[in-house]
C-alpha cells in the first residue's frame, strides 16, 4: 500500500488544480498575454507542483521508510538511499 493512500484524493485535487494552472498558461500563450503575466503564471504552477513533491515527500519518508527502517536490513538501506536521492532531484529541480 502507498504511503499516501490516506490523502489520496486530496493529492488528486491538488493535481487537478495544477492541471487548470497549466492548461490556464496554455490559454494565456494562445491568447497572446504579456510575457511578465505568463511568467508570473509559471511561478505559481512551479510552486504548486514543489509543494505536492514536499507533501508527497513528506509522506513518503513518514510511511515507506519509517516502516522499512523499523524493520532494518538491506531494506531500510535501500529505502533511505531512495529518499536521499528523492531529495537531490528535488533540490536541484
Amino acid at each position: 500500500m502507498a504511503g499516501y493512500s490516506d490523502t489520496r484524493q486530496e493529492h488528486l485535487r491538488r493535481l487537478r488544480r495544477i492541471e487548470g494552472q497549466v492548461r490556464g498558461l496554455q490559454r494565456m500563450v494562445e491568447e497572446d498575454k504579456y510575457c511578465i503575466d505568463i511568467l508570473t503564471q509559471v511561478s505559481a504552477a512551479s510552486r504548486a507542483l514543489q509543494s505536492f513533491a514536499l507533501a508527497l515527500l513528506d509522506e513518503h519518508m513518514a510511511h515507506c521508510v519509517a516502516d522499512a527502517t523499523a524493520k532494518g536490513g538491506a531494506e531500510a538501506e535501500a529505502k533511505i538511499k531512495e529518499a536521499s536521492d528523492a531529495i537531490a532531484r528535488l533540490v536541484r529541480s
